[in-house]
């Protein structure tokens, strides 16, 4: 019995082959090999090695027929509505295009690993904490690579090597023998359900992650929290004041305690996995479409974001560039932002999706580059630190909310790292500990940032880094590498709903280039209209920060437990929906005013 099936996750799959697990656990399970029916779902396939177990429910063991009955029996229940939500629930590219922002794992640390047992025996303390990004000392030694998700499957030859004789179960069922592997058969390795669920032959997601350890989800909070939003806290100081950071950790507190929320929403049913789930089973099909629509209008978002940063960035390093020809003036900005949209078009443009994956882990090396850099520059090399500023400036504090709250837009993939994770009961101390962890460091940046460049401190503090220091350089290119890096990894999500969307007809490779060019093309032209990367993220901050971080959570929460959730929670989650309402209107008003002025 496959344990994501038994905890209700038999959809997983839905749009995945390139998994040996999920692959040939079936056919390990004694069910039928793949069909070559294009049509067939994947999930159907899984939950027919579910129900058929021929000549395995007598070598079960006495006594526990009625519990596997019972364990079958709800998966079938499960089976309805996935089917349904399959069928007709828009999108269905959700669970696994957002993996790839954050619990893909990257194989590249395990072939590190693999290829040198020093490095191996290194990382010891590592493995015993569970981390899946090391290999154990066994496996290294031997040469061999036993990734936990290779992006390429094995071949028939290595595959046949294996002998498999019982499958440790991790759930209350005991551990069943399992029937020979029939025979392998090449085309049944080459189907792509992928393509079947969204009725198309060119889109290629990467195999579903493996579970997670506490450890390995850490990292991946981390790398969803941990993003550029940390370039503009010392702007949020010289904007409000100093008693501004009080934002901080009160932002914090509330996302975290909503994230809790979001688990408790997943708990409630065995179906829910997903934020848009979450609304579906709040408000109907009309919450799962305004929750998936808010979420990718935020990630869209984020890319117009990146394309300022990389304008921004490199026109610091290339003051002097510019471009005029027939009449056409384009300033260092403009020509730098133009350029680096063209030159991620192809990264968008990738069919196999699967090499995404690589750049899964980037976000948290990059913050803690930049962030060295910065205490380096200020320690290191004289800049120093200078007290200057204000205590509060009410006018301005509405744009270092939305700064702030920015920070913690990650609530889009929290569902995904819980669903992902092996131990669902230590998700409350993982997101703690993140939340802890990215509220003292962006404190503790907003704080050095504005001690080093007081007033004249601008929306990225690495702009006021002076030029000829190498830490300063350093940063400049950390700056500009990530955001090229996570451009695709954000808009995939985005297009790939696009897409799903589009008549059976159109889902096709040439229309799925020409719907990822107009979304680069279109980020482009929003970047260029509003040059102001501060006020938009305060803008965004202010708006979607408050709808997915605060508002929302409480809403499906309420919605969903009903007449289960206390009294006192109640007021609780009325009190923080109100407080976001209220962020929300003031804080986009401001931002908006502000770049309407020009400022």
């Amino acid at each position: 019995m496959d344990r994501d099936e038994e905890k209700g996750h038999g959809d997983r799959s839905l749009l995945f082959i390139g998994d040996e697990d999920d692959d040939l656990g079936v056919d390990r399970d004694g069910g039928s090999p793949p069909s070559s029916d294009a049509g067939s779902s994947f999930s159907d396939r899984s939950d027919d090695g579910v129900d058929d177990d021929p000549g395995g429910g007598e070598g079960s063991g006495s006594g526990s027929g009625s519990d596997e009955d019972d364990v079958e029996g709800a998966a079938r229940d499960r089976r309805a509505p996935n089917v349904a939500r399959q069928q007709g629930a828009w999108p269905q590219s959700y669970r696994q295009s957002i993996d790839m922002l954050s619990v893909v794992q990257s194989p590249t640390v395990s072939t590190i690993m693999a290829a040198s047992p020093s490095l191996s025996k290194i990382g010891t303390s590592f493995l015993k904490a569970g981390s899946s990004f090391f290999l154990n000392k066994k496996a290294a030694a031997e040469g061999s690579l036993p990734l936990t998700r290779p992006l390429l499957p094995p071949s028939l030859s290595q595959l046949s090597q294996q002998q498999p004789a019982v499958r440790l179960s991790t759930d209350s069922l005991p551990p069943r023998p399992l029937a020979p592997a029939p025979a392998l058969q090449a085309p049944a390795m080459q189907q792509r359900p992928s393509a079947a669920c969204l009725k198309s032959n060119y889109i290629e997601l990467p195999p579903p992650s493996s579970k997670c350890s506490s450890s390995q989800s850490i990292i991946n909070g981390l790398n969803v929290l941990c993003g550029v939003g940390i370039l503009t806290t010392s702007y949020g100081i010289k904007e409000a004041g100093w008693l501004s950071l009080l934002l901080l950790p009160l932002l914090g507190a509330c996302s975290c305690y909503t994230g809790l929320l979001l688990k408790r929403c997943i708990d409630s049913s065995p179906t829910i996995e997903t934020y848009p789930d979450i609304g579906q089973a709040a408000f109907g099909i009309t919450g799962r479409v305004f929750v998936s629509v808010v979420l990718y209008l935020e990630l869209y978002s984020c890319c117009v974001e990146y394309i300022t940063l990389l304008g921004d960035s490199l026109s610091s390093v290339f003051p002097s560039a510019h471009l005029a020809f027939t009449g056409i003036y384009l300033s260092s900005h403009n020509l730098f932002a133009i350029t680096m949209a063209l030159a991620i078009l192809p990264s968008v443009w990738l069919r196999n999706l699967s090499l995404l994956s690589y750049l899964s882990a980037g976000g948290v090396v990059a913050t803690i580059t930049v962030i060295v850099c910065l205490f380096w520059v200020g320690i290191g090399d004289g800049v120093g630190f200078h007290p200057s500023g204000t205590a509060l400036n009410l006018a301005r504090l509405p744009v270092a909310l939305g700064l702030y709250g920015y920070c913690f837009s990650g609530h889009s993939v929290f569902p995904n790292i819980y669903s992902s994770m092996k131990e669902r009961s230590q998700f409350p101390y993982v997101l703690l500990f993140c939340f802890i962890v990215v509220t003292v460091v962006y404190s503790g940046v907003a704080a050095t940032g504005f001690l080093m460049f007081g007033e004249s401190t601008m929306s990225q503090f690495t702009l006021n880094m002076p030029q000829q220091f190498v830490p300063s350089k350093i940063a400049i290119w950390m700056t500009i590498v990530n955001p090229y890096t996570k451009y695709a990894l954000t808009m995939t999500p985005v297009a790939l709903s696009i897409e799903e969307a589009l008549p059976k007809k159109m889902q096709n490779y040439l229309a799925g280039m020409c719907v990822r060019t107009i979304l680069v093309l279109s980020t482009v032209v929003v970047a260029l209209s509003f040059p102001y990367f501060a006020l938009v993220m305060a803008l965004l901050g202010s708006v979607f920060t408050m709808l997915v971080a605060l508002i929302l959570p409480c809403a499906c929460y309420l919605s969903i437990k009903r007449s289960l959730v206390p009294l006192w929670e109640v007021a609780l989650c009325i009190a923080i929906i109100l407080i976001g309402m209220v962020c929300a209107c003031i804080g986009s008003y401001t931002s908006i005013k502000q770049m309407i002025g020009g400022s």
